[in-house]
């Protein structure tokens, strides 16, 4: 989906759309680039839906009247539909809101995504004396995006469903390392309602149309099904016979094929390779969710630092955070961040602060000593005593100090999508108690 920076009244959009709002064009607004359904223009905007702020695609069909009302139902099998090669669709509604009668089909948001005829189609411009060669696309990426959209296709049909595309290469979007998903489902659905037609012969359609798509994929190129003997020979010197024999298949009109069949000529090397392939990814997204997960550790505890280090007045005490249970933090915090050389010298030591916090975090009985910058006292205490410390002094600060707006996002800053990887962190888990307009820390059992 093609990201265009939107000016002060540039687009003519309206401020809201049936409970989106923020709209955006995600594609080209000229004529000559908006999709068509049928007769009918067509253009993707990304939305924020009111009820959640989360962001949508709405796909809006322009100057588009819908005769029955339950034409709706059409949309509501895809809604079922959860599929990681297949775009969520979310509902649908028609709407005045663009000075027109429009067909309006929300859809997950998937940002930074573009159709495969964006990303290997779009025209290019001449680079050198090898300007005439293309590189063509790897082998075995070709057969990961067949495999999922051989997989995307199965779904639909063992619903009794067919994707009724016309142009596959211009409705299926690249979302992440080789992710691809079929997108604008439905629409085709609500058009033919109430019409008698054949299912079965629309997915012999969808079929033909995904050998289309191979043949397109091969030769880089949306009108290479155009002239097939040609397409054939590049096919033949790029890649291997399987996928040729695949595509010529799928792409012919003679004989009936099936969904399954395809998956008995991808054979179970393939398959298998792209499992392999979706955990490798997983495990590599895991060990950076691992990573952040330590950062936002180390953030929490800063923030509880700043909480109690230095504050001016509490309790009516001017000088609370220097006394009590709070002067050993203040040492602490010194001891951490505040160390210089035998020249008075900072020292940024950044492996050292960690070393400290994560240790601090984890309640090691380690001990350390700390001296106070007059250097007239000195005290030995284990990091867990000094984690005590903290969780004693930041249950004192009464929960007026905070904001019942920033208390909300603090604790979905805090708690959100982390929780199932603490117990997997190197040290001891943590929790968080979550109280109206205060956020607490549970130390370990």
């Amino acid at each position: 989906m093609a990201r265009v920076a939107p000016q002060p009244g540039q687009f003519d959009l309206p401020e809201e759309v049936s409970g989106y709002h923020s709209l955006v064009p995600l594609e080209l607004v000229g004529p000559e680039r908006r999709r068509t359904f049928g007769p009918h223009h067509s253009t993707l905007y990304r939305a924020v839906k009111t009820s959640d702020g989360l962001c949508y695609a709405l796909r809006r069909v322009e100057n588009f009247r819908l005769t029955h009302e339950a034409a709706f139902t059409a949309l509501e099998p895809w809604t079922r539909i959860r599929h990681p090669n297949i775009v969520g669709v979310r509902e649908g509604f028609t709407t005045r809101a663009f000075n027109d009668d429009s067909l309006v089909v929300v859809y997950d948001f998937h940002g930074d995504s573009q159709t495969l005829a964006d990303k290997y189609m779009r025209a290019r411009m001449p680079r050198g004396r090898n300007a005439h060669t293309q590189d063509h696309i790897p082998e075995a990426t070709l057969w990961s995006y067949i495999v999922q959209i051989a997989n995307a296709i199965k779904t639909v049909h063992d619903r009794g469903l067919a994707v009724r595309q016309v142009d596959l290469v211009t409705k299926i979007i690249h979302t992440g390392k080789n992710r691809v998903r079929l997108s604008t489902c439905g629409v085709l659905d609500m058009f033919a309602f109430g019409q008698m037609q054949d299912v079965g012969l629309i997915q012999q359609h969808d079929l033909a149309e995904f050998g289309k798509l191979i043949i397109q994929l091969a030769c880089q190129n949306a009108g290479a099904h155009n002239a097939l003997p040609k397409a054939v020979d590049t096919m033949s010197r790029h890649y291997s016979p399987d996928l040729k024999t695949l595509a010529i298949y799928l792409y012919s009109k003679n004989a009936f094929k099936s969904i399954s069949h395809v998956f008995d000529m991808l054979g179970p090397a393939r398959l298998l390779q792209e499992i392999d392939n979706a955990q490798d990814y997983a495990d590599q997204l895991e060990s950076d969710m691992m990573s952040e997960l330590e950062n936002g550790r180390l953030v929490r505890l800063l923030c509880k630092f700043g909480f109690i280090n230095e504050r001016p007045e509490f309790d009516m005490d001017p000088r609370w955070a220097e006394t009590g249970e709070r002067y050993p933090i203040k040492l602490f915090r010194d001891y951490v961040f505040h160390q210089t050389d035998e020249r008075g010298n900072a020292v940024l030591n950044l492996g050292h602060v960690i070393s400290c916090l994560n240790k601090l975090d984890a309640g090691s009985e380690e001990r350390v000593m700390l001296i106070s910058r007059e250097e007239q006292t000195c005290l030995v205490m284990t990091y867990k005593e000094i984690k005590a410390c903290i969780e004693t002094a930041f249950g004192c600060v009464p929960p007026s100090v905070l904001s019942p707006v920033a208390d909300f996002a603090l604790q979905r800053t805090l708690s959100h999508s982390l929780d199932p990887f603490l117990s997997r962190s190197r040290y001891r888990r943590s929790s968080i108690l979550l109280a109206p307009y205060s956020i607490r820390y549970r130390a370990p059992d």
